[in-house]
């Protein structure tokens, strides 16, 4: 049967998992904490099912759990992290930690991060960034899953955007989308159930619409937008592949398998000062704005049911299906 565990357990229990994967404790802190997170939120692709493939990947290598991320400032507004084939968590936390050091001087700086692994959920740094009064966006290739428009091949990741702006006295807006109609990790999720996906999300290996997961992971995802969204997706592939100098989507192994070379790409994270260009009472301008789309019958802003999910979480806490739980306990306990 499910489990209920509350978010405090559940983090434990996602660290414990990493902790016998050869990953550090500061490591596996950072891990559980992102996991856990997505976890509430709702984001069952991003959270307590990854901590069996992470720690999959920190046993055969894939991941460098024990590294330490190498953060330089190589301009007045520039950050380069290096996350040497580690977890990406640790990486983003560094890069922040650096950016908020010096924003008050510059206004603007921009992070990147190279040679690292799945970005999370891509909402999450930006709102940690808002949630310190800065503006956010936040964008990060990912391996191979979506073809350019007009092809058949998998070329781009599914490259998500996120962008988020802060509010008076309330939690950030917050904008997460994946540049593919699905993210490929519900896909991955409904093959592991054995469910079938919705009809418009993918296409199979001969290019033919395909409701079957196990098909579409075999096939490739289809951009939102049809050309629009393959052309924001080749986009993200410059800004953090080229940028950064990692690989690009198609050059990036796997986020699901345990064995393999590093995937090895890239994020790209840009912060603004609010106060640096003259706008003003920037939140309450924006406040505006929101009123404006909540005076409209039936219309909500961006990411309101996950902030809904988040507070039931902590109070309730989550569920999780009896095999995973099993499959963390075992891990927990050293015998994964």
């Amino acid at each position: 049967m499910p489990h209920r565990l509350s978010l405090p357990a559940l983090e434990a229990l996602i660290r414990d998992v990493m902790l016998n994967s050869r990953v550090s404790p500061a490591t596996a802190d950072s891990v559980a904490r992102a996991l856990t997170r997505a976890e509430a939120e709702g984001i069952s692709s991003h959270g307590a099912a990854r901590a069996p493939v992470y720690a999959g990947q920190a046993l055969n290598g894939k991941a460098d759990g024990m590294i330490t991320p190498v953060v330089e400032r190589t301009a007045a507004a520039t950050i380069r992290v290096d996350a040497r084939a580690g977890f990406a968590f640790p990486a983003i936390d560094a890069g922040l930690e650096a950016a908020y050091a010096i924003l008050p001087e510059s206004g603007i700086v921009a992070i990147g991060i190279a040679n690292s692994h799945h970005f999370g959920v891509a909402g999450h740094p930006v709102e940690d960034a808002a949630r310190q009064g800065y503006i956010a966006l936040a964008f990060s290739n990912t391996p191979q899953a979506m073809a350019p428009w007009g092809g058949n091949q998998g070329l781009f990741g599914t490259n998500p955007i996120a962008f988020a702006f802060p509010r008076q006295d309330r939690p950030p807006l917050v904008i997460d989308l994946s540049l593919s109609i699905a993210a490929r990790g519900k896909i991955v999720l409904a093959a592991k159930e054995g469910r079938n996906i919705p009809e418009g999300w993918a296409i199979d290996a001969d290019g033919n619409p395909t409701t079957d997961s196990a098909a579409a992971l075999a096939g490739t995802v289809l951009p939102i937008g049809g050309a629009k969204g393959s052309a924001l997706a080749l986009m993200v592939e410059l800004l953090c592949g080229a940028l950064t100098g990692s690989n690009f989507g198609y050059q990036g192994t796997s986020f699901f398998e345990p064995t393999g070379a590093p995937p090895r790409v890239g994020h790209m994270i840009l912060l603004f000062d609010p106060a640096r260009f003259g706008g003003g009472d920037v939140a309450g301008r924006g406040e505006e704005m929101f009123a404006r789309i909540m005076g409209q019958p039936g219309a909500r802003l961006p990411g309101e049911r996950r902030q809904a999910l988040k507070e039931a979480a902590a109070r309730d806490g989550v569920v999780l299906p009896d095999a995973l739980y099993e499959e963390l306990t075992r891990r927990a306990a050293g015998a994964g």
